[in-house]
């Protein structure tokens, strides 16, 4: 009886248990977890995902700098490590980095021990190349759940997902102007929008110009999602605890 009891007790404590997932209501109260800011400035923050890529992400950076925008890269650990130089050319031009996972693995089912490896791999390259700690994290796909999320706040991260009407799917490889269409017709103050800078992504790179010129046009502002969220009143300056490189 002992021993059956023990073998059952292992069989709930393996990582094929779903873990519990809580509402966005219940999620955002705790002030861990984010989709957008709150704010009526006009103020909005780009984010790219799963990159640097070798070819398209210094053809963002081009753009992004010609608009003076500024950016939130939430980079995987292992195109990191193919492409140092775009890393630093990301932190020295006023970018934000965040973390994504070492090898973008998309399992809702992702157990503690393994996000926490995938966190730390990510940090340490990160590190080794540039001197700058990451504070915030998006789950892969944007998956998350109670295991996801409190592994990353108990690393010290603030987990960022997206403003849902600001998901162009850029993934699909749709036509420039609806990946642009798509964001400028969903536009709010505060928006964190979600776009990718890996895999083939000439229509992204193209989307990029148009959107900028639109927001710029029209008394917008782009900033990294921690300026977003400071001055949101979502964060204290005192948690960004990145180290640029000088």
């Amino acid at each position: 009886m002992t021993l059956a009891v023990f073998i059952l007790f292992l069989s709930f404590d393996t990582p094929i248990i779903h873990a519990f997932t809580s509402s966005r209501e219940v999620y955002e109260k705790t002030g861990y977890v984010v989709w957008e800011g709150n704010t009526k400035e006009k103020i909005v923050a780009i984010t790219f995902d799963d990159g640097p890529h070798p070819s398209y992400t210094p053809q963002i950076l081009d753009i992004l700098a010609k608009y003076n925008a500024k950016a939130t890269f939430f980079v995987s650990g292992n195109k990191v490590k193919r492409n140092p130089g775009i890393l630093i050319r990301e932190i020295k031009e006023g970018h934000e980095i965040a973390n994504h996972t070492y090898h973008h693995y998309y399992d809702k089912n992702m157990t503690a021990e393994l996000l926490s490896a995938e966190l730390d791999k990510t940090d340490k390259v990160i590190w080794d190349i540039a001197k700058y700690k990451p504070t915030l994290y998006r789950p892969v796909g944007g998956l998350y759940n109670d295991i996801i999320i409190n592994t990353a706040v108990k690393k010290g991260y603030k987990v960022v997902l997206w403003s849902w009407h600001q998901d162009p799917q850029d993934w699909k490889r749709p036509a420039p102007n609806k990946i642009s269409t798509h964001i400028i017709k969903s536009l709010r103050a505060g928006d964190i929008i979600l776009l990718h800078d890996w895999s083939d992504r000439p229509q992204t790179v193209k989307a990029l110009e148009s959107t900028l010129d639109y927001l710029y046009n029209n008394g917008y502002e782009c900033v990294t999602v921690s300026d977003l969220l400071f001055r949101s009143n979502v964060s204290s300056p005192d948690f960004f605890r990145t180290f640029p490189v000088e």
